[in-house]
């Protein structure tokens, strides 16, 4: 019974396995399927979103160092009980007579000041009299117990005139702009990368079938030979020369099928999809190449403006100008008002701390030994390199532009070119392979010419590479890049 309940599991666990298999559908993408999907899922991308999230925060902090600033602080303090003693002068242990004390009060009363009083006067109003400034002198020291002090305060601070705090913000600001042009450079970089990967499978994928058509059909012809050799009409060196060349071919075909799969993971990575993750290529080459229309890009007019790459280097110019202005403001003065209250929980029998406080704080800088001057030079410096570099980029993204349209002019008439290399190259192997079976021909034509069609097949598929690619890098110069 444990067994037949044991099978019964295997199998279910069997049939499970399979029909989660059987659920597993490919990743399906067409060119611009795959380019959205970018979009979201790429982790570089994911970078740069977060880095415009914080670039905009970046700009609430530039602002809140000008509004209130709130603080609580609570402070404990123990004096472990220490006696604070004071001293007016007088000698330890000192002691007044009944005749000292009249006679300070006589003294006291014959000074004209206090003629009119009498002496009951002078006890109520002892204190602040010239006599009593000599008593206090003579008196012993006394002492004050330090208790332990626990106080709670809220200082508050709003900055009134800074001119740095406002250029601060708009630096802030640029920055949030760099940052979306950062996202925005990485977005077009994606989508070149996505483009380029997808053209290239297809491309592999093309390369490799036709490798295959080609083994199939040379291996058909090889199978022939050998019946030929059999019934005496053909050579054994001729079976030998095909068997070397379908060997080359299957060597080949092993080889392309490696480097289609690093292709299929590249474009996996690209998409941000795992690398077990399955996926299939809807879009056919051709089509592609058909509907992309390169040629139309050749009459578009550049502008520099419009690139990317000129566009943050620009709003760094105008960054290191803005510093420029910060520094020049070293020279001016800023002003901070402040409010503290401080709630007094535990305090000491001596405190002299008040419970309120107002102040306002004034920086006027006058000297520094050409401390500001210097950085202001610096920062003036900065600026302009910047700006001039911003110039240097210009003429190089325009000189970039007339190679680019080269490039592409060059790649469409190799294209032309080799599309008729191969029309040609299958003609001649056909002609030849004819004239194989007729006798007419040996095998060293036959092999010879089916490499030229190889080779004439893989420079036509090159050539559209190359064109995809030189309408790819000249799109994303104008920054309008498109999948078609």
């Amino acid at each position: 019974m444990k067994k037949i309940i044991l099978t019964i599991l295997v199998a279910a666990v069997y049939v499970c396995t399979l029909t989660g298999q059987d659920s597993l559908e490919p990743n399906e993408f067409g060119l611009q399927q795959a380019v959205e999907y970018a979009m979201q899922h790429n982790k570089d991308l994911k970078n740069s979103r977060q880095e415009l999230i914080k670039s905009e925060r970046s700009i609430w902090e530039a602002i809140s160092q000008g509004l209130p600033q709130a603080d609580i602080l609570v402070d404990y303090l123990t004096y472990f009980n220490y006696e604070l003693e004071f001293s007016f002068g007088a000698p330890a242990g000192v002691s007044f007579t009944d005749d000292q004390i009249n006679q300070a009060l006589t003294t006291t009363l014959s000074q004209p000041q206090y003629s009119m009083l009498t002496p009951q006067d002078l006890n109520i109003h002892f204190a602040g009299s010239y006599m009593d400034a000599q008593l206090q002198s003579m008196l012993p020291a006394s002492t004050i117990l330090m208790s332990d002090q626990l106080t709670a305060k809220m200082q508050v601070s709003q900055m009134i005139f800074s001119g740095q705090y406002i250029l601060g913000i708009q630096t802030a600001r640029l920055g949030k702009i760099i940052s979306q042009q950062a996202l925005e450079n990485s977005e077009v970089s994606t989508k070149e990368a996505v483009i380029n990967a997808y053209y290239l499978v297809l491309i592999s994928e093309s390369s490799l079938d036709f490798v295959e058509q080609n083994l199939a059909n040379l291996k058909k012809i090889f199978n022939q030979t050998n019946k030929m050799v059999d019934a005496g009409m053909a050579e054994k060196i001729d079976a030998d020369q095909f068997q070397v060349t379908v060997n080359q071919l299957e060597n080949t075909k092993r080889m392309m099928e490696r480097n289609l799969e690093l292709n299929y993971n590249m474009l996996r990575f690209t998409l941000g999809l795992p690398a077990q993750a399955e996926l299939k290529l809807t879009d056919n080459l051709d089509n592609l190449f058909t509907e992309m229309e390169a040629i139309n890009l050749l009459m578009k007019d550049f502008n520099v403006e419009n690139n990317i790459t000129y566009q943050i280097l620009n709003s760094q110019a105008e960054i290191n100008k803005k510093l420029w202005g910060m520094e020049k403001w070293n020279y001016g003065p800023s002003l901070i008002g402040f409010y503290n209250y401080n709630f007094k929980i535990l305090t000491t029998g001596f405190d002299m701390t008040p419970n309120h406080m107002l102040g306002f704080s004034l920086t006027m800088p006058v000297f520094s030994s050409g401390l500001r001057n210097a950085r202001v030079d610096q920062a003036r410096i900065d600026y302009e390199i910047s700006a001039r570099n911003t110039e240097i980029l210009g003429d190089q993204l325009e000189l970039q532009n007339r190679q680019l349209k080269y490039n592409l002019q060059s790649s469409l008439e190799n294209h032309t070119t080799q599309k008729e290399n191969v029309k040609v190259a299958r003609e001649v192997l056909e002609n030849y392979q004819r004239k194989y079976e007729q006798g007419m021909a040996s095998s060293l034509d036959v092999t010879q010419s089916n490499s030229n069609y190889l080779d004439a097949q893989s420079s036509y598929l090159n050539a559209m590479f190359e064109v995809m690619s030189a309408r790819i890098q000249l799109e994303k110069l104008m920054n309008n890049l498109s999948t078609l």
